[in-house]
């Protein structure tokens, strides 16, 4: 099943959905036993998001604290303009962002304090111009 390509349409139907609770990357030299809701090998090591109290309970360090956000619209791999367009809408927001892309959605990740913030902004993207 292949996702959206059209920007447009894209846009208008990103419909940002909040996940409960407080992420954090942490790099580990190996994948862990325990579960990571996202997985990035790199060269120097592995990545892994987290949930902040597995962080915690498992005492590795980390710096960022984030809320996930979902774009519930389903994105073509090969969509162009969406990643752009919504940094766009985040960067005059102020509002920090790294993406992980999914086969189906985009997934966001946002300082914990600025959640409301970045779903404004996403909206208003999404709303169009006024």
């Amino acid at each position: 099943m292949s996702g959206e390509t059209d920007l447009d349409r894209l846009v208008a139907t990103i419909q940002p959905d909040v996940r409960d609770g407080e992420y954090v990357f942490v790099s580990l030299t190996d994948v862990p036993a325990v579960h990571c809701e996202a997985i990035v090998r790199e060269q120097e090591g592995v990545t892994c998001v987290v949930t902040r109290a597995t962080a915690d309970a498992q005492g590795w360090p980390y710096d960022f604290v984030a809320g996930w956000i979902t774009l519930q619209v389903h994105s073509a791999l090969e969509a162009v303009g969406l990643t752009a367009a919504v940094s766009r809408a985040l960067t005059d927001g102020g509002v920090s962002c790294n993406v992980i892309a999914g086969y189906f959605h985009d997934h966001l990740l946002v300082p914990v304090d600025r959640v409301d913030d970045a779903v404004r902004a996403l909206e208003a993207l999404s709303a169009g111009p006024n």
